[in-house]
């Protein structure tokens, strides 16, 4: 693959995206998944790359070093040294992402570890020849015989494949598979929970509720199941009123509150729209010590910024109004097309029309499972800040 004149600076930078304007010419016969030598117009070599044929971004880098070879072994190395850097998370809980895709040199690959369950996610046609292959990797270099499938998430259909979701090796899994995250036990649906099956990312962040919940009321909102308010009443607080839009998650919610033995009595559920019911809160004139923002993807891109951040904006808005003076307010935003600065800007005029004074007490983001390559400023998907009234 030869790059147009001018087109390989990112390349340079070592950021491994190359999109499909910026190629000049494609051998002949190349097909999705073939890993190709990609070139400046004066023959330089910049990079190898896996192919994907039907993508907008139509070859992502695999090794910037020309000695390299992509075979079995250099994915095998690859695998081994991603989860040799997360040796230590394993003291904290049983569960954790092994492979983050391009931030690991593996664009497209993510595999996270749920005891003795590996889910394992192909999201370009690039990597997915390679799912045979990188499953039996993943078992030699863990021990873990059962590898689940999760590429049923919709960026498969921007690369032309379809979605897949079941087991590829060992055992059948569990409808309920509970983990354990700093000494508390959470059920994860690995076949059809969000994403792999649970929100890895927010490991620290839950820890982080925990410290600041101890007699506190406590307003969890997309509390999917039930993990910041499980940490939340394991931290002493007083109550916890927590929203979702999906019946089955707070049912799965309230089943990992029984799961550590907690007082079911300071829980309160609501299935429900998370607009309406701030709302709903601020008319009753209600108010709380805490309150978790962690609303789903509104801006996949940075085509969708704008109603997105319209949206950021009202729920902050709301949720800073439901806060009381002294309280904390964790509000995160997952969407790629947000950076971290417009988010702060959105935070920051939610906090203005609602004639209110915070201050930003920590910034907040992945653990250290989620890392972020230093030239991939993508990857930093998310993003949070832990402000105080």
């Amino acid at each position: 693959m030869t790059l147009k004149s001018g087109r390989e600076k990112s390349l340079l930078r070592r950021h491994p995206w190359i999109f499909s304007g910026a190629v000049n010419s494609i051998e002949a016969g190349t097909v999705s998944g073939d890993v190709v030598r990609v070139q400046a117009e004066d023959g330089r070599f910049l990079a190898y790359a896996a192919f994907s044929e039907k993508s907008q971004i139509i070859a992502r880098a695999l090794s910037f070093d020309e000695r390299d070879t992509i075979d079995e072994a250099f994915y095998r190395r690859q695998i081994k040294t991603a989860i040799v850097r997360r040796t230590s998370i394993f003291h904290q809980s049983d569960a954790a992402r092994l492979i983050h895709a391009e931030s690991d040199g593996l664009p497209g690959l993510i595999a996270d570890r749920y005891g003795e369950v590996i889910v394992m996610q192909l999201l370009t046609a690039g990597i997915d020849p390679q799912r045979e292959l990188l499953a039996r990797l993943l078992r030699d270099e863990t021990g873990v015989s059962t590898i689940y499938e999760r590429s049923d998430a919709d960026v498969r259909d921007l690369e032309g494949l379809v979605a897949r979701n079941g087991l590829i090796a060992g055992n059948p899994v569990a409808a309920e598979t509970v983990i354990t995250e700093n000494g508390l036990k959470i059920a994860v649906d690995i076949a059809h929970g969000h994403k792999t099956g649970f929100y890895l990312d927010q490991r620290d962040n839950r820890a982080l509720t925990k410290s600041l919940a101890d007699n506190a009321d406590v307003l969890n909102c997309f509390c999917y199941t039930g993990a910041m308010t499980v940490a939340a009443l394991a931290g002493g607080a007083r109550s916890v009123f927590s929203i979702d839009s999906s019946g089955p998650s707070l049912q799965m919610a309230a089943r990992n509150v029984e799961l550590n033995g907690l007082d079911a009595a300071r829980a309160e559920w609501l299935d429900g729209d998370v607009f309406l019911a701030l709302r709903k809160l601020r008319d009753q004139a209600k108010s709380f010590d805490l309150i978790i923002l962690d609303p789903p993807k509104f801006a996949p891109t940075a085509h969708h910024a704008e109603k997105a951040s319209r949206a950021y904006k009202d729920i902050n808005l709301l949720a800073l109004k439901l806060l009381r003076p002294g309280g904390h307010l964790m509000t995160f935003s997952c969407s790629g097309g947000i950076s971290a600065d417009l988010f702060q800007k959105i935070v920051a005029g939610a906090a203005l029309d609602a004639q209110i004074d915070a201050q930003i007490v920590q910034r907040l983001g992945p653990g250290a499972d989620h890392p972020v390559a230093l030239h991939f400023p993508e990857g930093d998907y998310l993003k949070g800040l832990l402000l105080r009234r």
